[in-house]
Protein backbone atom coordinates (compact mmCIF):
# COMPACT_ATOMS: atom_id res chain seq x y z
CA UNK A 1 0.00 0.00 0.00
CA UNK A 2 2.75 2.31 0.78
CA UNK A 3 3.76 2.78 -3.29
CA UNK A 4 -0.09 3.42 -3.62
CA UNK A 5 -0.40 6.44 -1.06
CA UNK A 6 3.26 8.13 -2.02
CA UNK A 7 1.18 7.96 -5.86
CA UNK A 8 -2.09 9.46 -4.47
CA UNK A 9 -0.40 11.95 -2.26
CA UNK A 10 1.89 13.28 -4.79
CA UNK A 11 -1.12 13.75 -7.47
CA UNK A 12 -3.49 15.46 -3.94
CA UNK A 13 -0.59 17.66 -2.65
CA UNK A 14 -0.22 20.45 -5.35
CA UNK A 15 -3.79 21.07 -5.39
CA UNK A 16 -6.25 23.49 -3.58
CA UNK A 17 -9.26 21.54 -4.00
CA UNK A 18 -10.02 17.46 -3.37
CA UNK A 19 -13.56 16.31 -4.02
CA UNK A 20 -15.24 13.35 -2.00
CA UNK A 21 -17.39 11.30 -3.07
CA UNK A 22 -18.94 9.13 -0.01
CA UNK A 23 -20.93 5.93 0.35
CA UNK A 24 -22.63 4.05 3.40
CA UNK A 25 -19.01 1.88 3.38
CA UNK A 26 -17.83 5.41 4.51
CA UNK A 27 -20.51 5.08 7.75
CA UNK A 28 -20.31 1.22 8.04
CA UNK A 29 -17.27 1.88 9.78
CA UNK A 30 -18.77 3.71 12.44
CA UNK A 31 -21.02 1.41 13.38
CA UNK A 32 -23.96 2.51 11.33
CA UNK A 33 -25.50 -0.26 9.41
CA UNK A 34 -26.69 0.12 5.55
CA UNK A 35 -30.31 0.56 5.16
CA UNK A 36 -30.82 -3.11 4.63
CA UNK A 37 -28.36 -4.23 6.80
CA UNK A 38 -30.53 -2.23 9.99
CA UNK A 39 -33.30 -3.98 9.40
CA UNK A 40 -32.84 -6.76 11.48
CA UNK A 41 -34.80 -7.56 14.82
CA UNK A 42 -38.44 -6.66 14.59
CA UNK A 43 -37.63 -4.63 11.85
CA UNK A 44 -36.80 -7.35 9.72
CA UNK A 45 -39.98 -8.35 8.30
CA UNK A 46 -41.04 -5.16 6.97
CA UNK A 47 -39.56 -4.50 2.98
CA UNK A 48 -38.38 -1.38 2.45
CA UNK A 49 -41.39 0.03 0.81
CA UNK A 50 -43.21 -0.36 3.92
CA UNK A 51 -40.75 2.02 5.33
CA UNK A 52 -39.39 4.13 2.71
CA UNK A 53 -41.49 5.17 0.23
CA UNK A 54 -43.86 7.92 0.32
CA UNK A 55 -47.09 4.93 0.03
CA UNK A 56 -45.46 3.55 3.25
CA UNK A 57 -45.56 6.72 4.70
CA UNK A 58 -49.04 7.54 3.86
CA UNK A 59 -50.56 3.77 4.59
CA UNK A 60 -48.96 3.97 8.43
CA UNK A 61 -47.42 6.82 9.27
CA UNK A 62 -46.86 5.67 12.75
CA UNK A 63 -44.37 3.20 11.79
CA UNK A 64 -42.25 4.83 9.60
CA UNK A 65 -42.02 7.20 11.91
CA UNK A 66 -40.61 4.53 14.53
CA UNK A 67 -38.40 3.16 12.22
CA UNK A 68 -36.86 6.74 11.41
CA UNK A 69 -36.82 6.85 15.44
CA UNK A 70 -35.00 3.84 15.96
CA UNK A 71 -32.51 4.76 13.75
CA UNK A 72 -31.90 8.26 14.69
CA UNK A 73 -31.45 6.82 18.20
CA UNK A 74 -28.73 4.37 17.15
CA UNK A 75 -26.82 7.48 15.39
CA UNK A 76 -26.63 9.02 18.38
CA UNK A 77 -25.07 6.32 19.84
CA UNK A 78 -22.05 6.18 17.11
CA UNK A 79 -18.96 9.17 16.08
CA UNK A 80 -17.14 10.04 13.03
CA UNK A 81 -14.32 7.41 12.15
CA UNK A 82 -10.73 7.93 11.41
CA UNK A 83 -11.47 8.17 7.57
CA UNK A 84 -14.15 11.28 8.03
CA UNK A 85 -11.69 12.60 10.76
CA UNK A 86 -8.95 12.11 7.88
CA UNK A 87 -11.69 13.92 5.05
CA UNK A 88 -11.90 17.10 7.68
CA UNK A 89 -8.30 17.72 8.46
CA UNK A 90 -7.57 18.18 4.60
CA UNK A 91 -9.48 21.45 5.64
CA UNK A 92 -6.57 21.97 8.35
CA UNK A 93 -3.88 21.61 5.50
CA UNK A 94 -5.25 24.23 2.95
CA UNK A 95 -7.69 22.41 1.21
CA UNK A 96 -11.01 23.44 -0.10
CA UNK A 97 -13.16 19.93 0.93
CA UNK A 98 -16.55 19.95 -1.05
CA UNK A 99 -18.10 15.95 0.24
CA UNK A 100 -20.74 14.97 -1.99
CA UNK A 101 -21.97 12.04 0.44
CA UNK A 102 -24.65 9.62 0.27
CA UNK A 103 -25.34 8.97 3.66
CA UNK A 104 -28.11 10.77 5.66
CA UNK A 105 -25.91 10.62 9.10
CA UNK A 106 -24.44 13.82 9.04
CA UNK A 107 -20.99 12.27 10.50
CA UNK A 108 -19.00 14.40 7.81
CA UNK A 109 -19.83 17.18 9.84
CA UNK A 110 -19.71 15.94 13.09
CA UNK A 111 -15.92 15.16 12.20
CA UNK A 112 -15.63 18.65 11.46
CA UNK A 113 -15.83 18.84 6.97
CA UNK A 114 -17.94 22.42 6.62
CA UNK A 115 -18.84 21.56 2.95
CA UNK A 116 -21.13 18.84 2.50
CA UNK A 117 -23.51 18.13 0.12
CA UNK A 118 -26.14 15.82 1.58
CA UNK A 119 -27.51 14.50 -1.96
CA UNK A 120 -29.94 11.72 0.25
CA UNK A 121 -30.79 14.49 2.86
CA UNK A 122 -30.24 14.03 6.59
CA UNK A 123 -32.02 11.88 8.70
CA UNK A 124 -31.66 14.64 11.72
CA UNK A 125 -33.90 17.64 9.45
CA UNK A 126 -37.51 17.02 9.04
CA UNK A 127 -40.47 18.82 6.57
CA UNK A 128 -44.10 18.13 6.29
CA UNK A 129 -45.22 15.60 4.13
CA UNK A 130 -47.80 17.48 2.09
CA UNK A 131 -46.16 20.54 1.51
CA UNK A 132 -42.50 20.29 2.33
CA UNK A 133 -42.36 22.92 4.95
CA UNK A 134 -38.92 22.55 7.46
CA UNK A 135 -40.00 21.15 11.17
CA UNK A 136 -37.58 21.81 13.98
CA UNK A 137 -37.39 20.77 17.74
CA UNK A 138 -38.10 17.13 16.62
CA UNK A 139 -37.51 15.37 20.26
CA UNK A 140 -36.60 11.92 19.73
CA UNK A 141 -39.10 9.35 21.41
CA UNK A 142 -42.18 10.23 19.42
CA UNK A 143 -44.52 7.53 18.70
CA UNK A 144 -46.18 9.21 15.88
CA UNK A 145 -45.17 12.16 13.41
CA UNK A 146 -45.56 15.81 15.12
CA UNK A 147 -47.29 18.16 12.77
CA UNK A 148 -46.65 21.09 10.90
CA UNK A 149 -48.10 24.53 11.34
CA UNK A 150 -49.97 23.66 8.20
CA UNK A 151 -51.53 20.61 9.82
CA UNK A 152 -49.29 17.90 7.97
CA UNK A 153 -47.82 15.72 9.48
CA UNK A 154 -43.98 15.69 9.69
CA UNK A 155 -41.54 12.87 7.84
CA UNK A 156 -37.81 12.60 7.54
CA UNK A 157 -35.78 14.68 4.94
CA UNK A 158 -34.47 12.14 3.00
CA UNK A 159 -34.90 10.55 -0.10
CA UNK A 160 -37.32 7.58 -0.32
CA UNK A 161 -37.74 5.30 -3.12
CA UNK A 162 -39.11 6.41 -6.04
CA UNK A 163 -38.67 10.41 -5.11
CA UNK A 164 -36.19 12.19 -7.00
CA UNK A 165 -32.93 14.04 -5.54
CA UNK A 166 -33.15 17.23 -4.74
CA UNK A 167 -31.97 18.97 -8.11
CA UNK A 168 -29.80 21.69 -5.74
CA UNK A 169 -27.89 18.87 -4.21
CA UNK A 170 -27.39 16.54 -7.68
CA UNK A 171 -26.43 19.71 -9.65
CA UNK A 172 -23.68 20.92 -7.34
CA UNK A 173 -22.59 17.58 -6.54
CA UNK A 174 -22.13 16.87 -10.06
CA UNK A 175 -20.47 19.94 -11.12
CA UNK A 176 -18.06 19.10 -8.17
CA UNK A 177 -17.38 15.49 -9.60
CA UNK A 178 -16.99 16.76 -13.34
CA UNK A 179 -14.53 19.50 -11.96
CA UNK A 180 -12.32 17.63 -9.57
CA UNK A 181 -8.61 17.72 -10.78
CA UNK A 182 -8.71 14.39 -7.93
CA UNK A 183 -12.21 12.59 -6.80
CA UNK A 184 -11.58 10.41 -3.93
CA UNK A 185 -14.22 7.83 -3.92
CA UNK A 186 -15.28 6.26 -0.45
CA UNK A 187 -17.18 2.98 1.06
CA UNK A 188 -19.66 3.30 -2.44
CA UNK A 189 -20.86 0.86 -4.42
CA UNK A 190 -21.52 1.98 -7.56
CA UNK A 191 -24.63 1.04 -8.18
CA UNK A 192 -27.16 3.35 -6.59
CA UNK A 193 -28.68 6.05 -9.29
CA UNK A 194 -27.67 8.75 -9.97
CA UNK A 195 -25.00 8.82 -7.43
CA UNK A 196 -23.00 6.48 -9.00
CA UNK A 197 -23.19 8.28 -12.29
CA UNK A 198 -21.25 10.89 -10.31
CA UNK A 199 -17.28 9.41 -10.61
CA UNK A 200 -18.18 8.67 -14.65
CA UNK A 201 -19.09 12.07 -15.03
CA UNK A 202 -15.88 13.36 -13.27
CA UNK A 203 -13.78 10.43 -15.35
CA UNK A 204 -14.91 11.87 -18.39
CA UNK A 205 -13.92 15.33 -17.48
CA UNK A 206 -10.29 14.31 -16.79
CA UNK A 207 -10.69 13.30 -13.02
CA UNK A 208 -7.88 11.55 -11.41
CA UNK A 209 -9.96 8.97 -9.46
CA UNK A 210 -8.71 7.13 -6.34
CA UNK A 211 -11.55 4.28 -5.15
CA UNK A 212 -11.25 3.19 -1.37
CA UNK A 213 -13.20 0.25 -0.55
CA UNK A 214 -12.98 -3.32 1.14
CA UNK A 215 -14.78 -4.51 -1.97
CA UNK A 216 -14.12 -3.57 -5.73
CA UNK A 217 -17.05 -2.13 -7.30
CA UNK A 218 -18.39 -1.60 -10.96
CA UNK A 219 -16.45 1.57 -10.66
CA UNK A 220 -12.64 -0.13 -9.51
CA UNK A 221 -11.72 -0.53 -13.21
CA UNK A 222 -12.21 2.53 -14.27
CA UNK A 223 -9.97 4.16 -11.65
CA UNK A 224 -6.32 5.32 -11.71
CA UNK A 225 -5.75 4.35 -8.56
CA UNK A 226 -7.86 1.35 -6.05
CA UNK A 227 -7.46 0.86 -2.24
CA UNK A 228 -9.27 -2.45 -1.02
CA UNK A 229 -9.08 -1.06 2.26
CA UNK A 230 -11.63 0.49 4.33
CA UNK A 231 -11.64 4.67 4.03
CA UNK A 232 -10.91 4.59 8.29
CA UNK A 233 -7.37 2.65 7.28
CA UNK A 234 -6.29 4.59 3.96
CA UNK A 235 -7.70 8.12 4.13
CA UNK A 236 -5.36 8.85 7.48
CA UNK A 237 -2.47 7.26 6.06
CA UNK A 238 -2.77 9.55 2.60
CA UNK A 239 -3.15 12.89 4.86
CA UNK A 240 0.13 12.39 6.73
CA UNK A 241 1.67 11.59 3.22
CA UNK A 242 0.02 14.84 1.46
CA UNK A 243 1.15 16.58 4.75
CA UNK A 244 4.52 15.57 3.94
CA UNK A 245 4.98 16.56 0.92
CA UNK A 246 3.30 20.39 1.55
CA UNK A 247 5.52 21.20 4.22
Amino acid sequence: MDSLIREAAAKIAPLERLVVLSGAGASRESGIPTFREAQTGLWAKYNPEDLATPEGFRSDPELVWQWYDWRRKKLAEVSPNPGHFAIAAFEDIGFEVPVVTQNVDGLHQKAGSTDVIELHGSISRFKCFDSGHPVADVPLGLTKPPLCHCGSQARPDVVWFGESLSSTCLNRGLAECEGAEVLIVVGTSGIVQPAASLPVAGLMKGAFLIEVNPEETPLTSSCQLFFKAPGGEVLPLLLDAVKALRH
